[in-house]
């Protein structure tokens, strides 16, 4: 880990949550637990004045939000990459551009969003107005994963400002320079009172939770997850956890492998394999998997050249105790079939793919979160169904193959957060599909008009008037076996007349 790092560390030793940077550079400041609850009663005071509640503040927001991106690529572009030696076409692609789409969309939607939408009525409910308003929660708390750092803080801080909420963001501290550009942008652009950004470390976030939030989304592992939502329960705070998992991709004798290679490849190194969504193991057929290495093996010299760490597209583990645990599971798993090369001064870790993988092996027992991609072969699309159905759900399921029967199938017969055919981590950012986990993977979900779902709190509300007293009535005290009989009457009719009678 890095001198701040180890700088950081210290702090939160001596200090009770968090330390933070105010300037790039600058030396870290310890803060103190009051900080945090000074900033949730800031917060609070303006969500409860309504400052969020207006159409026009929420849209100056968002399209802040675009300015801020738009204004300052090249910052973070140079953030990410001292963070993760991210490649510059990987930080616009897979970080900002996707945060200005979601940000765009929730402009062209958000009047559509914010009306209330009525649903269908009854007899009697004929002459009443009947609707479901969506209202915003509060104050909220998004923690994003250090593995996409913009992305998972502000594609989530997007649907929170468009549902009219007020946020706390707390930024990985793995990726201190991004978050301390976050920490520093974000005062600038938006709402001073609204939205603030805190840098906790990982082992303070419960504390943070438990000041009582009306709803915290944090994206990470499971342990971790798994604190967040114990803190949260403690107050019966409302949780979205988008969690990582064992990614399963199915890989047919029916299929294009050219294709699917590369496609596999891009998904799985980029970033240096450090990805929720990425491919996390190979199941294939024996006959397929030497043809598979091979086209994968063509595609890493095509992508990344004869030496991966010479090459610009091609990042680094994002601090040493992430390379140490790669690395460790690398050389007590399988047999490496390409790279395998280590440079722990650099915290590199070759693209590399690993064969004679057996399911006991150190790899397929804990999520990767590196450039270690292993095969397992099944002798059918019975025997990977089986396989993936043993595992915890997982955040993502990928199945190649020209049989859509085939693909339909892994669909259908598996659960998980997300699924894709042919491809994979496109069904992750598209702004029209909700992302999230299921079981182990997590629980809600986030993207588009789905994030705005998920901070709001949808109201039903029924407006009625005061006429047809002369119905009602039968409801009420002494209660008499005519009514009863009449009510019951009207039930049955309700069956094949959509529900009339509905306690009048």
């Amino acid at each position: 880990m890095s001198g701040k790092t180890r700088a950081c560390s210290a702090c939160q030793r001596n200090g009770r949550l968090t330390c933070r940077r105010t300037r790039l550079g600058e030396p870290c400041l310890k803060t103190y637990g009051l900080e945090c609850v000074e900033l949730l009663r800031r917060a609070r005071v303006a969500f409860q004045a309504g400052r969020t509640l207006k159409e026009n503040f929420r849209l100056a927001q968002l399209e802040a939000v675009v300015r801020m991106l738009e204004e300052h690529e090249c910052d973070f572009v140079d953030a990410l990459g001292r963070d993760l030696h991210k490649p510059r076409f990987e930080t616009v692609v897979s970080e900002l551009i996707l945060v200005k789409n979601e940000a765009l969309h929730a402009i062209n939607n958000l009047k559509k969003w914010m009306q209330p939408h009525p649903v269908e009525r009854n007899l009697s409910t004929s002459l009443d107005e009947c609707v479901v308003i969506s209202e915003p929660l509060g104050v909220v708390f998004i923690m994003g994963t250090w593995c996409s750092p913009v992305q998972m803080c502000l594609v989530p801080l997007v649907g929170a400002i468009a549902a009219g909420n007020c946020a706390i963001i707390g930024p990985s501290e793995c990726t201190a320079h991004t978050s301390d550009l976050l920490h520093r942008l974000i005062p600038f652009y938006l709402d001073n009172e609204c939205f603030h950004v805190i840098l906790a470390g990982t082992n303070d976030l419960p504390e943070v939770v438990e000041l009582k939030f009306d709803h915290v989304l944090f994206s990470g592992n499971r342990e971790e997850g798994s604190r967040i939502a114990q803190a949260a329960a403690r107050t019966l705070t409302p949780v979205t956890l988008i969690l990582g998992g064992k990614n399963p991709c199915y890989v047919d004798q029916h299929c294009d492998i050219n294709t699917a290679a590369q496609r596999i490849a891009w998904a799985c190194f980029q970033n240096a394999g450090q990805s929720l969504v990425a491919p996390d193991y190979i199941l294939c057929h024996a006959d397929v998997k030497a043809r598979l290495v091979q086209a994968l093996k063509c595609c890493l010299m095509q992508f990344y050249g004869s030496d991966p760490k010479e090459s610009r597209s091609f990042g680094r583990m994002v601090n040493l105790e992430i390379f140490n645990r790669t690395r460790d599971m690398l050389w007590r798993s399988g047999k490496v079939a390409v790279g395998g090369q280590v440079i722990e001064a650099e915290k590199y870790i070759a693209p590399t793919i690993l064969t004679e993988v057996s399911e006991s092996d150190p790899i397929m027992q804990q999520e990767v979160f590196g450039p270690v991609l292993p095969f397992l072969t099944v002798d059918s699309v019975d025997d990977a169904i089986t396989f993936i159905n043993k595992q915890e759900k997982p955040l993502c399921v990928y199945a190649f193959s020209s049989n859509s029967k085939v693909t339909t199938r892994l669909m259908s017969e598996t659960s998980s957060g997300s699924f894709c055919s042919n491809d994979c981590i496109l069904q992750s950012m598209m702004v029209a599909l909700p992302f999230g986990g299921v079981g182990a993977s997590g629980m809600g979900s986030f993207h588009g008009r789905y994030s705005f779902d998920t901070f709001s709190h949808r109201k039903s509300c029924l407006l009625r008037g005061t006429r047809f007293e002369c119905v009602t009535y039968l409801r009420y005290p002494p209660y008499e076996d005519r009514n009863l009989s009449l009510m019951a009457w009207a039930s049955t009719l309700s069956q094949k007349s959509q529900g009339w009678c509905q306690i009048l």
